[in-house]
């Protein structure tokens, strides 16, 4: 279900692309036989009338809307118009329609040459969101459907427009007895969050799947994460300045131990589905983020919770909680959560989601992340 997202993405740009294929056709045939009706009209209007200036229109138009090549043919079959409108009066050697043809050639090579460019720049866009896309399966993995007795969903947009992964994370990974999941938020969005996304990620699930007890895990994404700031900046003083951090949330699942721990590293409470009510699962005493360990000394201790079959948590990030309506209003999650929910956790992404996008009436303004999870058994 993480690919829920994107394929809904890339089924939007498919209905799109169709659409201006469509609209290229169309926008090409109305100006062939706009172009086609100069010299016709030429042969009705008097002498002193003449309309071959508005040849350029449909070259200008098809140039801008459907392509260089498109844009070039007619230029070349507004040229043979204007010089058949010529041939008609008997003046195609005249000044003026020598002037006129310069002017008509002129302006159709800088238009073909402008949506040239403008062409050159939608080819490297394209590139650079399949690039992007790498990016993401390599840095931001799809999680598995599976993992002991989880049923697992996520769904993840960008801030960035065509970016795939920004500063939102989540993985997931298993040790003997138990699923371990990461979700976390960097300070900033968008593709300037990249390094450290990158850096938590690697280092959850370097660590991860060792037996190592949770504490000692979010202790060693702090140390990967202080370290990886001091490393990149001019002078350690900048690394601790406390613009640069990860609010994250480490959850452990046991296999057969109803319940579920969590260490919460000033990140947003997991949510609870449990028979119909939403509840916010609040660590009593939560760690600083993730790069401010040094601030506050942690003993990254768990808190526990009950979490039975058939339940249901929703781990996000505020760019799901703070997405505003028109009015300013937030997106209130834990209210709408609750009657929400449906067979799985593909269901409950898909409908969070949905009502989000319902609830802005618009684009999203941060990058956002929600994993729900479903225990079987």
């Amino acid at each position: 279900m993480d690919t829920w997202w994107r394929d809904r993405l890339r089924g939007a740009e498919d209905r799109k692309t169709a659409s201006a294929c469509a609209r290229d056709y169309a926008l090409s045939a109305v100006a062939a036989l706009l172009i086609v009706a100069v010299p016709v009209a030429d042969l009705f209007l008097p002498t002193d009338i003449h309309v071959a200036h508005i040849l350029v229109v449909p070259v200008a138009l098809v140039a801008a809307f459907a392509g260089p090549l498109r844009g070039a043919l007619t230029a070349l079959l507004a040229v043979l118009a204007l010089v058949a409108a010529g041939i008609e009066r008997d003046a195609v050697t005249t000044q003026n329609v020598l002037v006129q043809l310069a002017s008509l050639v002129l302006v159709s090579m800088l238009l073909v040459v402008f949506a040239l460019s403008s062409e050159r720049g939608r080819h490297e866009l394209a590139s650079e969101r399949r690039i992007s896309e790498a990016a993401q399966r390599v840095v931001l993995r799809p999680l598995p459907c599976r993992s002991g007795p989880l049923t697992i969903a996520s769904a993840y947009r960008s801030a960035d427009d065509g970016a795939r992964v920004g500063g939102d994370l989540y993985a997931v990974a298993r040790t003997a007895n138990a699923t371990r999941l990461l979700i976390g938020d960097v300070c900033g969005k968008g593709l300037n969050s990249l390094g450290e996304t990158e850096t938590v990620l690697g280092a959850f699930r370097a660590a991860a799947h060792r037996q190592v007890p949770l504490p000692e895990l979010v202790a060693s994404l702090e140390a990967s994460l202080r370290w990886d700031l001091v490393e990149f900046c001019d002078t350690p003083a900048e690394a601790d300045v406390g613009e640069r951090f990860v609010t994250a949330a480490v959850v452990e699942v046991p296999d057969d131990e109803p319940c579920v721990h969590v260490v919460s590293c000033g990140h947003l409470p997991p949510l609870l589905l449990h028979e119909g009510r939403a509840t916010l699962l609040d660590v009593a005493d939560p760690a600083p983020p993730l790069g401010l360990g040094t601030l506050a000394e942690s003993t990254y201790a768990p808190s526990t919770f009950p979490f039975v079959g058939g339940d249901q948590m929703l781990l996000y990030t505020d760019g799901l909680t703070e997405a505003r309506d028109a009015e300013g209003g937030f997106y209130p999650l834990k209210e709408r959560a609750a009657g929400l929910t449906g067979s799985g956790p593909a269901t409950l992404v898909q409908a969070v989601t949905r009502d989000l996008l319902d609830h802005t009436h618009g684009p999203l303004c941060d990058d956002m992340a929600v994993v729900a999870l479903q225990r079987e058994h």
